[in-house]
């Protein structure tokens, strides 16, 4: 079965809303109003629940208010706002975002940048390399290094601890590069250890680490206390069409230190499409019940990426619906 990331957002469109997908949308807004949960004010949810704010909306405003009013969450993930990546807004808009965020007491789980996700410098052209999949951003290798001094300003600017990398784009044959690679980002994970900050290595199927296997196997070779996994086991289950647990047993769990949140489904020309959480091919109660059992209390943030309701705010509201429901199924307060 051959797959790619570019192959997987090709098959996804902007479906029309029907009738039937309408009512699907004003059914989840109402749940999500109606689960304003105690747990999530009183504190005693495990995680700290949140949602990546591009997935709602370019507008950062708008985006904050769903997720604290809407949603009733205190977590929020950046990524891009006003059509920019949170690594190239203004001094001005990032006073303006935190401003917006202090308003809707928000926190920020992490800053979701696109460090390293560019070509490996000296390999191959890599078959997955390309620019529009950096959510508004394109920096090359040669500008990684001053990527990463920035993600660590707005860190200190947004008062979190965490940044988000890849391992640059994935190479038919990584092998005889992978040591280089892991030298880089163990270099990177230095540099922020003096600013005490941790760096969030994503697992992402595009990238030279997508499944728990190879996942495992980085966090190994890299001993790092404060270089963790950003676990996505939709990407995982994508990339090699099998569920979480699969790989997930193999990860040391306290090197888990943020996870994403969304759902696969097969597709009848062997490739894949997203879904709303609890509606696809991951098991995402099992999964929440292990994360809750093996102490992971990071953020668990939610990445829609599916669109089938027609706009990313619709299908959000629909997938943190979904989200909220398997909370419940797993037993866990949120």
């Amino acid at each position: 079965m051959t797959y790619t990331r570019r192959s997987v957002l090709a098959g996804l469109g902007l479906s029309g809303l029907g009738s039937a997908m309408s009512f699907l949308v004003k059914q989840a807004t109402a749940s999500s109003l109606m689960t304003l949960s105690a747990a999530t004010d009183s504190g005693t949810c495990p995680f700290r629940l949140a949602v990546i704010n591009d997935e709602i909306t370019q507008d950062f405003e708008k985006a904050c208010q769903i997720v604290a009013g809407d949603f009733g969450l205190r977590w929020i993930e950046l990524r891009s706002m006003w059509d920019k990546n949170v690594t190239v807004l203004t001094a001005k808009e990032v006073e303006d975002a935190k401003k917006i965020l202090d308003e809707h007491k928000l926190q920020v789980t992490d800053i979701a940048s696109p460090l390293f996700k560019t070509d490996w410098p000296g390999a191959p052209r890599s078959p997955q390399s390309e620019t529009r999949d950096q959510f508004r951003a394109d920096f090359d290798a040669k500008a990684q290094d001053k990527l990463l001094e920035h993600c660590i300003s707005l860190a200190k600017s947004f008062n979190t601890d965490r940044i988000r990398c890849f391992d640059f784009w994935r190479l038919d044959d990584q092998k005889p590069y992978r040591l280089a690679i892991n030298a880089k980002l163990q270099q990177a994970a230095d540099r922020c250890a003096k600013d005490n900050l941790i760096l969030l290595l994503e697992n992402e199927m595009s990238c030279n680490t997508a499944t728990g296997e190879e996942s495992s196997a980085l966090l190994k070779a890299i001993p790092n206390k404060n270089f963790m996994l950003n676990w996505d086991p939709g990407n995982a289950a994508a990339l090699v069409g099998t569920p979480y647990a699969a790989g997930y047993h193999l990860l040391p769990k306290d090197r888990i230190g943020h996870c994403h949140c969304k759902d696969v489904v097969t597709k009848p020309d062997d490739k894949y499409d997203w879904a709303p959480v609890g509606s696809g091919m991951v098991d995402w109660p099992g999964q929440l019940r292990d994360l809750q059992r093996d102490g992971f209390h990071y953020g668990l943030s939610l990445e829609t990426h599916w669109r089938g309701a027609g706009t990313p705010e619709a299908s959000t509201r629909v997938s943190m619906d979904g989200l909220r429901k398997t909370l419940t199924k797993a037993g866990i307060s949120c």
